[in-house]
């Protein structure tokens, strides 16, 4: 490659990959030692697991040791060695997080589901679908309210997916995996250039997967297609167009838990599903990326992205409603159920820029960032329920299932005449915008100091009712890292958040509008880095939520009135050790504990508390990846453990505290790689979490067992 083009590459990586992997990329060798250098004796964790740098943080590329607030990064090589094929797999390496429902989760306490694709809004799987991870190269948790970055988001943090792009050196990869529960998956991936200069890098990708699924009459299968092109364009910039495609059709869906008793013990088998075979979740989403990156100067870089999504999903599934004793034996036994036809559409724009400014003044070196960005969502949703034949005494279509003997295909929603049932719907546009100026300041070698503010507006709109509510708020962060001695530094951070409050809680007769909903956090943590062997980060924070909308009891002229009050407060701290103990053996480790509680409930309840707790907020959790190499026979050995402390239901209902363990073995042999995982090794039968007592809680996977064959060429 000509020098010039080299030093435009290696810029752009620099603007864009962890200094880690900036190291790795620029010592790697062809694809074919690439593969067998992951068995290597070359200290794993130090080289590969720990990530230096994250833009999440500070949208710049400040290393991760100086910025002042908790942020964690899951890399690819950690994702690979665990073989997680979705989210959901990896909780157990990033601390204070758990799984609530689908693709929401517990962070610092509360329930989120604020994530970002590429540090833009959206999420083209819309919640009730999990985010898989074939074309993410890593995933960024930044934790506590992100308000003064991101604008209104959940006040236990942001999770950010980086999708894969395009490499200057030629990769490719055909990979085949087999497992119990009838599992079959497929990919084929190629990266490289396109040219002989490399000005022109591609990046194609094909996943698919099948398999029975661990419910009664539950089954999926999924298909990513991904492909991208990156352009040198001058001397320092890049242009990345990137399109992908997601198709999940997923069988007995969509599916709620298991009834449990009071206790969290579950009152039948935990395959048992509410739903018949013909019931169904389609989905398909398409995006669309575009990020252009340059260096107009060398004290200035620039990026501008925009980001297009659609979203079309359908929904046929039955409802359970509650256990009956249908023969009066004094057993609840029967399951009854309504059925649902729904049928979501979504499309959203968004698009940010930003400008980062290196300047000195006297002695203090400055990194400014500012920035916009806006965010328009279009959502229509469009509904049936047909009502359950035991509640309505005979008088409704849909029957019910028994809890302990189901017979399923008695009926089906083909025999629920849904023509005739009556259409709702709704239809809403929800745009956010917003400006940011955060400044870095190096005010000496030990000392850095952190301060943003954002403005953001936003409008949100009811498109059948033509009415509307919109309004605006200020973010801001500010924090301090010191260095105590190279590889030791200790922060301290304050920032706040905001969530504007759902249209459905502003109507004026309520007594809204209403101002949203605020967070603030207290943060102080250290970072460190011993010897070059370990790396241990530890932080202590309090995060207040208050001005939370709930019903006050108060009923006037007919409508149940609202009120903006209330305090939550959920105080932690977390611990994450990343260790080389020896030469051959690798321990990443992640430890929370966690008190979530309402300190003040007004005269109604919490969203997503039971009495003064959080609905799915563990006191403690810990997870464990252990690998041990063996380089004599190319192979290496590892071992996982995740525990999620004891928790209550959004019913108040015990979840029970659970330990589950898992193995992995892989090996190289020439460009060929095979590796074996065994999740849930002993079959440990477990509540991943609650819901209400109606739903039941949501069972943990059983054993699986995973093949896999990759040829890399």
């Amino acid at each position: 490659m000509p020098t010039v083009l080299f030093r435009q590459r290696a810029l752009h990586l620099a603007l864009t990959l962890p200094l880690a992997t900036l190291a790795h990329a620029a010592e790697s060798p062809p694809a074919t030692a690439t593969a067998l250098d992951k068995v290597e004796v070359r200290g794993r964790a130090q080289t590969l697991y720990r990530v230096d740098d994250a833009a999440v943080g500070t949208r710049t590329d400040t290393p991760l040791a100086l910025v002042p607030q908790s942020i964690q990064v899951v890399p690819r090589e950690l994702i690979d060695d665990q073989a997680a094929r979705q989210v959901t797999d990896l909780y157990r390496s990033i601390s204070g997080i758990s799984f609530f429902s689908y693709a929401g989760v517990t962070l610092r306490g509360f329930r989120q589901e604020n994530v970002l694709y590429d540090g833009l809004r959206g999420d083209p799987y819309a919640g009730f679908s999990v985010p898989q991870l074939f074309n993410i190269e890593r995933v960024e948790v930044l934790k506590g309210p992100a308000g003064a970055l991101y604008g209104g988001g959940d006040a236990g943090g942001v999770i950010n997916y980086v999708t894969r792009k395009p490499k200057a050196t030629a990769e490719r990869r055909i990979e085949v995996q087999m497992g119990n529960e009838g599992f079959r998956a497929g990919s084929v991936e190629g990266t490289g250039p396109l040219n002989a200069t490399g000005s022109i890098r591609y990046r194609a990708g094909l996943y698919g997967d099948t398999e029975r699924g661990l419910r009664w009459n539950a089954d999926s299968e999924s298909v990513i297609g991904d492909a991208s092109l990156a352009f040198d364009v001058g001397q320092t910039g890049e242009l990345v167009l990137q399109f992908t495609d997601i198709t999940q059709n997923l069988g007995g869906n969509r599916l709620r838990g298991v009834p449990v008793d009071d206790a969290g013990s579950f009152m039948t088998n935990r395959r048992w599903n509410h739903n018949e075979a013909s019931d169904f979740l389609d989905m398909r989403a398409r995006v669309a990326l575009a990020q252009y990156r340059f260096a107009p100067r060398d004290d200035l870089d620039v990026d501008v992205a925009a980001r297009w999504f659609s979203n079309n999903e359908h929904q046929m599934y039955h409802e359970p409603m509650g256990l009956i004793d249908r023969d009066r034996d004094g057993v609840a036994e029967w399951m009854t159920r309504q059925l649902r036809n729904q049928i979501r559409d979504n499309e959203a724009f968004t698009a940010n820029a930003n400008a980062v400014w290196r300047i000195d003044t006297g002695r203090i070196g400055h990194k400014v960032l500012f920035g916009a960005d806006v965010y328009q969502l279009d959502a229509d949703f469009t509904a049936q329920t047909a009502n359950s034949a035991d509640l309505a005494r005979g008088a409704g279509p849909v029957r019910g299932i028994d809890l302990f003997n189901p017979v399923y295909g008695a009926s089906t929603w083909h025999d629920y005449n849904l023509g005739a049932l009556p259409w709702r719907s709704t239809s809403t546009r929800s745009k956010r915008y917003g400006g940011y100026l955060q400044d870095e300041l190096a005010l000496g070698p030990r000392w850095h100091v952190l301060a943003g503010l954002r403005w953001d507006g936003f409008k949100d709109e009811d498109r059948i009712a033509g009415s509307g509510v919109d309004g605006n708020d200020l973010s801001w962060r500010l924090g301090s890292t010191f260095t105590v001695r190279d590889g030791l530094n200790v922060y301290a951070n304050v920032a706040s958040g905001f969530v504007p409050q759902s249209a459905a809680n502003q109507n004026p007769a309520a007594g809204g509008p209403f101002d949203a909903e605020r967070s603030k956090q207290w943060e102080v943590g250290l970072k460190s880095l011993l010897a070059e062997r370990v790396s241990v980060n530890m932080a202590a924070y309090r995060i207040d939520r208050s001005n939370i909308v709930q019903a006050t009891g108060a009923v006037i002229g007919g409508v149940n009135q609202l009120a903006a009050l209330g305090l939550v407060r959920s105080t932690g701290m977390e611990l994450d050790l990343l260790a080389d103990v020896t030469e051959r053996w690798v321990v990443n480790l992640t430890y929370a504990y966690n008190d979530a509680r309402v300190k003040d409930a007004g005269p109604g309840g919490i969203t997503n508390a039971s009495g003064d707790r959080f609905a799915n907020a563990p006191r403690n959790t810990l997870g464990l990846w252990t690998r041990y190499d063996l380089p004599a026979i190319h192979s290496a050995i590892g071992f996982g453990a995740d525990h999620v402390g004891e928790r209550v239901s959004l019913d108040g209902q015990a979840v029970k505290a659970y330990t589950v363990f898992d193995m992995s073995w892989k090996t190289t042999w020439k460009q060929w790689q095979f590796q074996a995982n065994v999740k849930n090794l002993f079959d440990k039968v477990y509540a991943a979490s609650g819901f209400i007592a109606r739903n039941g809680h949501f069972p943990g996977e059983p054993r699986r067992v995973y093949l896999q064959a990759a040829y890399a060429f």
